[in-house]
C-alpha cells in the first residue's frame, strides 16, 4: 500500500472511530463494517427469525441487497418501493407505509451521521422519519462513510445540496435542484423535503443499532 492510500486509510480510521465513540456516548449501540459485504451479515443477525421487517425508502439498502436476502429467508418485509414497482394502488402502498411503523424490525439508512453522534434526515412522506423515533421493536440504521459530517451545519448543507437534489433527480421530480443540484427551498408541488429531524442522543423508548460501512453506499 502506498504511503498516499496508508494516509487515506488513517483519516478514515480516525473519523470512523470518533463518530462510532461519540454515536455510543449518545446511547446507541453502534457498529463499524468495513465493507457492505460485512455489513450485510451484521444486518441479517440483528433480525430474528419471523421477525416482520419495514423498510424506508434506502438507496442504500438495496445497493447492499438487502431486501431480496430478507425475503429469501422467510420474512415479511414491508416495502412500498418494491409494491409501487409492481403496481400497487395508493391505498395499498400506504397501508404498506403504516405498517412499517408497526414492524418488528425498521431498516433504513441516514441522510447524514454528525461526529458529535447525531443523525440527521429528510423526508417527504414522513413514515421513515416517524418509524426512526417511534414505532417498530427495533430501528436499525445503516450508513456509509460519505454521510459522516462533521457537525450539524455540514449535515444540513449536505442534505440540501447533496441527498435531496440526487434522490430529487433520481425520482424525476420536477424540483430546482433536480435541475441545478442545490436547495433554493422551494414551493413545488413535487418538493421532496417535507420534515427534517435530527436524533440527538438515542430514544428512550426505541432500541436504535447504529452500523456504519467503511464505503460510499447512497447519496
Amino acid at each position: 500500500m502506498s504511503d498516499l492510500l496508508k494516509a487515506r486509510e488513517w483519516y478514515k480510521e480516525l473519523k470512523v472511530e470518533k463518530t462510532l465513540k461519540a454515536l455510543r456516548k449518545n446511547g446507541f449501540e453502534a457498529l463499524y463494517a468495513s465493507t457492505k459485504e460485512e455489513a450485510v451479515s451484521k444486518v441479517l443477525d440483528l433480525v430474528a427469525p419471523g421477525a416482520v421487517v419495514g423498510l424506508g425508502g434506502s438507496v442504500t439498502l438495496r445497493e447492499m441487497g438487502v431486501p431480496d436476502l430478507l425475503r429469501s429467508r422467510g420474512h415479511e418485509v414491508a416495502d412500498h418501493w418494491e409494491a409501487g414497482r409492481r403496481g400497487a394502488s395508493g391505498d395499498e402502498v400506504m397501508e404498506i407505509r403504516r405498517r412499517q411503523i408497526n414492524s418488528d424490525v425498521f431498516f433504513s439508512s441516514a441522510t447524514a451521521v454528525t461526529e458529535k453522534g447525531e443523525l440527521i434526515n429528510i423526508d417527504g412522506g414522513g413514515q421513515r422519519v416517524a418509524a426512526m423515533i417511534f414505532g417498530p421493536k427495533k430501528v436499525v440504521v445503516v450508513a456509509g462513510i460519505n454521510k459522516i459530517v462533521g457537525d450539524l451545519d455540514e449535515g444540513l448543507k449536505r442534505v440540501r445540496n447533496v441527498a435531496a437534489p440526487m434522490n430529487a433527480k433520481r425520482l424525476n421530480r420536477k424540483t430546482p435542484c433536480a435541475v441545478t443540484g442545490v436547495c433554493s427551498d422551494c414551493d413545488s408541488e413535487d418538493r421532496i423535503c417535507g420534515a427534517t429531524t435530527i436524533i440527538q442522543r438515542k430514544l428512550r423508548n426505541t432500541d436504535t443499532t447504529i452500523i456504519l460501512v467503511g464505503e460510499k453506499l447512497g447519496y
